[in-house]
């Protein structure tokens, strides 16, 4: 028996050897993105139902939606008029976006960004511990102190904490600045589903939310990412 024959086949993961044919794929899919894209948006224009949504409110929920992979989400979509309006002009006047996790950070295309806006998120910074302590909250609630020298006319993007979105309702009764818009997605089971009902009984301040405990960072990403490019996803 020759030695080439003692050699292990090469596993799933391992390089095709330089100059082999590449092997066959196994399964049958769509690798071009272009293609990928445009099935996935004549898939949710077929799927959801927007004669409901006002027009510059559209282009957020088919983001929403192709983040999520949820149709019925568009249901429990709610908004304060003209919001996507005012954060998408918002942005165009070079407005910060603050976010409340850096998931929500990494998850929003900085290159679409219209007017190279900052972002920041504070969670992680290191007063934050501290001010936790003292104001006896979370981490992701205290972050939010450090927004306000940003906030006025700022886009903020809350997709993970329920205490963030509260906190920073709380301080708004403080006569803290006013953001353009607000989109408030919190998820879980503890807080979520009231925060943004709190959020969206404010007067005051524009919103963008969905109601109940579905949220996340994914999706306030996207309803950024919707607001920075809104004729990417015009209906």
């Amino acid at each position: 028996m020759g030695a080439s024959e003692h050699r292990p086949k090469p596993g799933p993961n391992q390089a095709v050897a330089a100059g082999a044919a590449p092997s066959r794929p196994r399964y049958d899919y769509v690798h071009d993105p272009a293609e990928i894209y445009r099935r996935s948006v004549a898939e949710i224009r077929r799927a959801v139902d927007l004669v409901a949504l006002p027009e510059d409110l559209r282009p957020v929920a088919l983001r929403l939606v192709h983040a999520s992979g949820m149709p019925d989400i568009v249901a429990e979509l709610a908004a304060s008029p003209g919001a996507a309006t005012r954060g998408a002009a918002a942005l165009k006047a070079g407005a910060p976006v603050l976010v409340d996790a850096e998931m929500v950070s990494q998850g929003i295309v900085r290159d679409a960004l219209p007017a190279d806006n900052k972002l920041l998120c504070a969670l992680n910074g290191a007063r934050v511990p501290a001010l936790a302590r003292e104001l006896g909250t979370t981490r992701s609630a205290a972050a939010v102190e450090l927004w306000r020298p940003y906030l006025e006319g700022a886009v903020v993007a809350i997709g993970n904490a329920p205490t963030a979105l509260f906190h920073l309702l709380e301080r708004l009764d403080e006569d803290w600045p006013v953001p353009a818009l607000i989109l408030g997605f919190p998820v879980g089971f503890v807080g979520a589903a009231e925060s943004k009902a709190a959020l969206a009984a404010r007067d005051g301040v524009a919103f963008i939310t969905l109601h109940g405990r579905r949220g996340g960072s994914a999706m306030a990403a996207a309803a950024v990412n919707a607001l920075a490019a809104p004729d990417a996803w015009a209906a």
